[in-house]
């Protein structure tokens, strides 16, 4: 992401591996060299929180259409199979662009302890290598495509894209972590700017701005 900032828009620049992964909330990306799809792309510079949305909606659009593996979405920006995760974003704001962060893990066959409960890759799902190129010839276009979505549509399209897609936007038990404290309840659908409701166990719903999502018994890391 460093390397793509002040670059043109469109550029796109792709690690073989990252020594310095970055995830939301400051975790790292699990980078292993020649096993994952790395990569980041300079954007139109777009404030909306549905910009990330966006993303993951065409990285799991181009997972399947590369692989054929259905995907699901977790808010805001996990890519899962099952109840693993196998890809995410990071968008960040730099001067007048927007540098995507799009990381899939694909050709894994392990991960360190404390990701092997909760990470998965394209390989250890479907028994079988893939192409990091196919996927990313895959990933651009579905890029370009969403983004122009949000663009010209606005933030209440791919919040029902997304909505449609997401086992995580509305029926979900899930806990969400904020800070140091835990709230738990069942999702009840997306604001139309693109935030996470949770209804609670007293009947009360809490808009959820940011924090960590996870179903319910899946543990908050």
């Amino acid at each position: 992401m460093r390397e793509a900032a002040g670059r043109a828009l469109g550029t796109t620049v792709i690690a073989d591996e990252q020594t310095a992964g970055q995830g939301r909330h400051g975790h790292s990306w699990h980078s292993e060299a020649g096993a994952g799809l790395y990569c980041s792309i300079v954007l139109q510079r777009e404030v909306s929180p549905t910009l990330t949305m966006a993303l993951g909606l065409a990285a799991a659009e181009a997972i399947t259409t590369s692989t054929q593996i259905a995907c699901d979405l977790r808010w805001p920006n996990d890519i899962m199979i099952g109840d693993k995760k196998v890809a995410g974003i990071l968008a960040q704001l730099v001067d007048n662009a927007a540098i995507a962060g799009v990381g899939v893990n694909v050709n894994h066959t392990r991960f360190p302890a404390e990701l092997a409960d909760e990470a998965t890759s394209l390989r250890m799902e479907s028994g079988r290598e893939h192409s990091r190129e196919d996927l990313l010839i895959a990933l651009l276009p579905a890029v370009d495509r969403f983004v122009a979505i949000l663009i010209e549509r606005g933030s209440a399209a791919i919040v029902a894209e997304f909505s449609r897609r997401s086992s995580y936007a509305s029926g979900k038990r899930v806990e969400v972590r904020q800070g140091d404290t835990i709230l738990r309840g069942s999702t009840a659908g997306l604001t139309e700017d693109g935030f996470l409701v949770v209804r609670k166990d007293d009947g009360s719903d809490e808009i959820i701005f940011a924090g960590g999502v996870r179903a319910a018994g899946a543990g908050c890391r």
